[in-house]
């Protein structure tokens, strides 16, 4: 599974550290993940789910949130609002480089978060909380011996989960204001609620108070036997299982996507980096995506193709399409059409017909084999036919690229 690696611009203006988890296959969908409290995007929850998830088509984007992980800024200056405005800087650069998320999930407080920040994501068309609060402030349970404490000097230093953290008057007073009930009494997306009736960080009782203030749809399964952290190695992959299922029945192509799928317009390719290795990348067409590296003798892992292999790919395949088209226009008798290619240099001294002469020339070695009880004239038109396909002429004729900086 490749797992892209990069930042984007927070709220703040901080760069925020993020991962994108994605299919080995087509994208079916994408998904934007909220971590708990404190926590980070690669939590073994967060992982385990990810995976999951991926693994069932479902690219999952996952960040830490600002002044956590590897995320810029100061974790004491955030609060809950900009939590969840962080969760819609995400979904916006989401949308704006890859696909919009149409699910949403959200793991305790990072539950409730997703739940505020839900009703400012108008392409997400499902949510997922996973031992979420009813209320935000009841994450002050955590360090309720030193409230009085934060409210009379400012700035507290406590120990969350073993680790300090300085806590804010701040962030007390966000908190408090946010009435979260009344976000998910207006969410107008369908809702599946995870909870534990176990949970002793988190009881129960948030879980029905979420169930009672949404509306239908609305959906309850109950992590029976887990722990708030969903700790056990079963426990992310049962519930990427019930989310991944349960979205199937809301979640659909979106009109966008549909037109573009449909439309005769060329679709952009997307290469972006993976951060795994020197030169992997991901190839994104469409629906469609694959992979890109070079050679481990070149320094890559020989993951996918590399960029001459695309080239080479792309006339191979044009050529073949050129030739069935023109064989069933003419009802010709061809069974197959296999066409192998190979890139090399050579001395342009070498060319005799060659307009270049002097230095190195690039060389495409193109060998076809048409099987089919076909004559020789047959043979040999199909064979012309070949140069005619619209990727050799683009290659042989003069090409123009414009380069220029992403805004």
């Amino acid at each position: 599974m490749p797992t892209e690696r990069f930042q984007f611009t927070g709220e703040g203006g901080h760069q925020l550290a993020a991962a994108l988890d994605l299919p080995d296959g087509p994208i079916h969908t994408y998904a934007l993940f909220a971590h708990c409290f404190t926590c980070g995007k690669d939590t073994l929850t967060a992982r385990r789910i990810a995976v999951a998830l991926a693994a069932r088509g479902i690219a999952v984007l996952r960040f830490d949130f600002t002044g956590l992980g590897s995320s810029e800024g100061d974790f004491s200056n955030s609060t809950f609002s900009s939590n969840v405005a962080d969760l819609v800087h995400a979904a916006d650069h989401l949308r704006e480089t890859r696909g919009a998320p149409a699910i949403l999930i959200g793991h305790s407080l990072g539950g409730a978060a997703i739940l505020a920040a839900a009703g400012k994501i108008a392409d997400a068309r499902a949510v997922v909380t996973i031992a979420a609060p009813s209320d935000p402030a009841h994450v002050t349970h955590m360090f309720k011996d030193q409230i009085e404490d934060i409210r009379t000097h400012g700035t507290v230093e406590v120990q969350l989960a073993g680790r300090p953290f300085k806590i804010r008057r701040e962030f007390l007073d966000d908190i408090a204001e946010h009435g979260l009930m009344a976000h998910v009494a207006k969410l107008h997306k369908a809702l599946l609620i995870m909870h534990s009736p176990t949970d002793d960080t988190v009881g129960i009782d948030n879980a029905t108070d979420i169930f009672v203030a949404a509306k239908h749809p609305k959906s309850f399964v109950s992590l029976s036997g887990a722990d708030h952290l969903l700790s056990g190695k079963r426990e992310g992959a049962y519930v990427a299982g019930i989310i991944a299922s349960w979205v199937e029945r809301y979640i659909e192509p979106s009109a966008a996507q549909s037109a573009t799928a449909t439309s005769d317009a060329p679709r952009n390719v997307v290469v972006r980096e993976t951060r795994n290795g020197k030169f992997q990348q991901t190839v994104t067409s469409g629906p469609h995506q694959m992979l890109a590296d070079e050679p481990i003798a070149a320094g890559g892992q020989d993951s996918g193709p590399g960029p001459y292999d695309f080239v080479l790919a792309s006339l191979g395949a044009c050529t073949s399409m050129t030739m069935r088209m023109y064989a069933d226009r003419k009802s010709l008798p061809v069974d197959r059409i296999q066409v192998s290619l190979k890139h090399s240099k050579i001395h342009a001294e070498d060319c005799a017909e060659c307009e270049t002469r002097v230095g190195m020339l690039d060389q495409i070695e193109r060998t076809i084999s048409i099987e089919g009880a076909l004559d020789a004239d047959q043979r040999q038109r199909l064979m012309e036919i070949a140069d005619k396909c619209p990727v050799h002429r683009t290659l042989k004729s003069e090409i123009r690229i414009v380069t220029k900086a992403a805004d």
